[in-house]
């Protein structure tokens, strides 16, 4: 178990689609352990794919407030409604943007031990569900993102949307 390092904007993994877990054992054990341990390595962090630590694998972690969700090889069954609301990322900490997300979303997951279950969601959680989901098809927040500019979190220093992307797309 260990924290990870988490790739930055930029790195072309990113931009990859993970392919399915199809194994259940200590390997996918430890890959949720330690998308687990990153997540929590500093307050604040709400969800985690495995291609942001460089494993192109459909895998997640989220707490969005209420406790540890593992996700393997999620799919999104149903959606509804809309939402428009603020998103970062941890690959680009810090900078922000306005993204338009279902409000509503049910999913088919897989936990740790390969087991199936259905999620569902509404709000914050369908926001952080739908933001995680889309690392797995290497899509980022900022591709979705609203109007022309990012906004640093703290600062509000804004920076062009059409720079970020360019970054990504390296």
């Amino acid at each position: 178990m260990a924290s990870r390092t988490i790739l930055p904007f930029g790195d072309p993994i990113l931009r990859k689609k993970a392919r399915p877990v199809t194994e259940y054992g200590p390997r996918t054990e430890k890959l949720m352990d330690d998308l687990r341990d990153t997540l929590y390595a500093k307050e604040g962090r709400a969800g985690l794919a495995a291609p942001q630590i460089g494993i192109l694998r459909r895998a997640v972690v989220m707490d969005c407030g209420d406790g540890l969700i593992e996700l393997i090889n999620p799919e999104i069954v149903e959606s509804g409604g809309e939402q428009t609301g603020t998103e970062a990322c941890l690959s680009y900490p810090g900078f922000a943007g306005f993204v338009k997300r279902a409000q509503f979303v049910k999913l088919r997951a897989f936990n740790r031990k390969g087991e199936p279950f259905e999620l569902e969601g509404e709000g914050y959680l369908a926001r952080c569900i739908q933001h995680e989901l889309d690392h797995l098809d290497g899509v980022l927040f900022v591709d979705r993102a609203e109007g022309d500019y990012l906004f640093h979190e703290q600062t509000q220093q804004k920076v062009r949307l059409i720079d970020v992307l360019r970054l990504t797309n390296q």
